[in-house]
């Protein structure tokens, strides 16, 4: 199965307006963002799971990384609310559950076998560590970083304008809140951009967001 697979096309969806398509698993439902491969695959997805649902064990080959957007996720390695962002390294393993239901953003099989971290981070907490960001209005909250790969939570006050930057590596946009704008269009939440390797890009955010990021990642896909 290949799903925007080309990684040299600028791509940008409504996550909200995607069918939700059955996973093996009963009451785990995906929206499927970019994807090569099938049930074992390179994935970006956005992932329902109803209220007492669960998937089985297994092991990451290639790592996972999730951030909840609604409800609680768990494994035995504890509960995670809305806002948490977890990273998962290759190698390891878990058996995920809910209780009340859950909805996650979700990457799979995206990372260096090197990165053998595990990374909690709550994005909501009163004492996240937000840094300024390269324009006034903005802020960011760093979530991981590598040679290749920046992932960060970008916060937009309202009228903020982030003027034109390269993205060498490429770069991956999340909407949680508010509307982001990109050539006069507007971007909700849900929606997904990825930009390829090389691209140019500026955005403004009249309202204010809350966004989601990842940078240097897609060089050379």
């Amino acid at each position: 199965m290949e799903i925007n697979a080309d990684f040299s096309a600028l791509v940008r969806t409504d996550s909200n307006r995607l069918p939700w398509v059955a996973s093996p698993m009963a009451g785990v439902d995906r929206r499927m963002l970019d994807r090569v491969g099938d049930e074992v695959a390179r994935a970006t997805t956005i992932v329902r799971y109803a209220a007492a649902s669960s998937f089985s064990a297994h092991t990451h080959g290639g790592g996972e990384e999730f951030l909840v957007l609604e409800g609680t996720f768990s494994d035995e390695h504890g509960d995670y609310g809305p806002g948490m962002y977890v990273r998962n390294p290759p190698g390891s393993s878990h058996s995920p559950f809910t209780r009340g239901g859950c909805t996650i953003f979700v990457k799979l099989r995206q990372m260096r076998d090197e990165d053998q971290a595990f990374v909690r981070i709550d994005t909501r907490a009163e004492d996240a560590a937000w840094e300024e960001g390269a324009a006034a209005g903005v802020a960011v909250l760093p979530l991981f970083d590598a040679v290749d790969e920046h992932v960060y939570v970008t916060r937009y006050d309202a009228e903020a304008v982030q003027p034109a930057f390269e993205m060498p590596g490429g770069g991956e946009f999340l909407v949680l809140d508010g509307a982001l704008l990109h050539n006069e269009d507007a971007y909700g939440p849900g929606s997904w951009l990825r930009f390829p390797a090389g691209a140019r890009a500026a955005f403004s955010a009249p309202e204010g967001a809350l966004v989601w990021t990842k940078t240097g990642h897609l060089a050379g896909l």
